[in-house]
């Protein structure tokens, strides 16, 4: 098998020749994997990978930000953080923190999909699908919610603005799901997975309840799991954290591909994944990035690949090993060697 058929074999549980594999990670550890191994490191650690494309901006020019700013075509503005051992960009305006009615709603200046160019996409997925499988889009309405309000003001707006709530998700989510639509007719046929996406789990549980999620945030994520079913396009749905109380309306809606497996939390240990939802999904992820990739021994990062295979590829499909969310800059290399070492030589079929 190649990348690209490894990766659909394992997205659609079929037989494999081995358990496939992915990479994210932040700016400065691809840094270093090039240093350290060269410009094909991925190559190096056998690493399949998805490959991506996308629509191109050309609306109205976005305002000035600082030298360490940045800023959307949505107006959230972030700026860079420097930690120890890398830099992220976090979030500095919300655009619409301070709305307070439906009428503040309608004066913002939503986006529209007539400001991106979806022509030069189709040639591009042509191109990058031959050698791996290839992903368009992304679609959170939790998340963009996060975004134009700031967290806790989305985390109390359905609890105390449940109407304003709803007409705000339904202005984002039409333009999200009108972008995507015009992305995937750019490229019928050709694009494998989209991600319809988010962060319902903490550390320690849920960020809000399934009341709240299936009167708000459901019918956004099912609009767009329908929309992506019309072009017979996966579904990766990305959730942090402890969120399995949501699985079963997801899995029921027809996620095709659950990302990251953070079984350190609770609710997520894989054991009771994998049984539970195995037949009818594919795991992507998995691989500790709190403590054992970044402090842990090598011995412990192959203990933990072969564990995961073990219980996650226990049927011969069905898993994708990557690490459960970005490797961070901290992570030694030796650890990100040994990661997928062992994933090419013990997960073998």
């Amino acid at each position: 098998m190649n990348a690209r058929e490894r990766m659909l074999a394992a997205f659609d549980r079929r037989p494999l020749d081995r358990v496939p594999t992915d990479i994210w990670a932040v700016p400065e550890v691809r840094a270093k994997l090039a240093d350290g191994l060269g410009p094909d490191w991925a190559g190096a650690l056998h690493i399949d990978g998805i490959a991506a494309v996308g629509a191109s901006y050309v609306g109205p020019p976005l305002p000035e930000v600082p030298d360490d700013g940045r800023v959307d075509f949505w107006g959230v503005r972030t700026k860079k953080v420097t930690y120890q051992g890398g830099d992220y960009y976090e979030r500095s305006h919300e655009p619409l923190a301070a709305a307070e009615t439906i009428d503040d709603l309608e004066a913002y200046p939503w986006p529209s999909a007539d400001w991106f160019d979806y022509a030069p996409m189709r040639a591009a997925a042509e191109a990058r699908r031959k050698d791996q499988s290839l992903k368009a889009g992304y679609m959170a309405p939790f998340y963009q919610h996060n975004k134009l309000r700031g967290l806790e003001t989305s985390l109390t707006d359905p609890l105390l603005k449940p109407e304003f709530t709803h007409h705000l998700l339904k202005r984002a989510c039409d333009f999200i799901h009108e972008h995507h639509r015009r992305m995937f007719q750019a490229c019928e046929g050709l694009v494998d997975v989209t991600e319809v996406t988010d962060d319902f789990g903490a550390q320690s549980g849920p960020l809000i309840s399934l009341d709240v999620f299936r009167e708000f945030y459901r019918p956004q994520v099912r609009r767009f799991i329908d929309l992506a079913g019309e072009f017979g396009i996966r579904v990766f749905h990305h959730d942090d954290g402890a969120m399995r109380p949501f699985l079963p309306d997801l899995v029921d809606m027809g996620i095709a591909v659950l990302n990251p497996i953070q079984w350190r939390c609770p609710g997520m240990e894989i054991e009771g994944l994998k049984r539970e939802f195995g037949g009818r999904i594919c795991f992507h992820g998995g691989v500790d990035n709190q403590q054992t990739l970044p402090f842990g021994s090598e011995a412990d990062v192959r203990a933990e690949v072969r564990r995961l295979i073990d219980v996650l590829a226990a049927d011969g499909t069905g898993y994708v090993l990557a690490p459960c969310h970005n490797i961070q800059a901290v992570t030694p290399l030796e650890n990100i060697v040994a990661m997928y070492d062992e994933a090419h030589h013990y997960g073998r079929f």
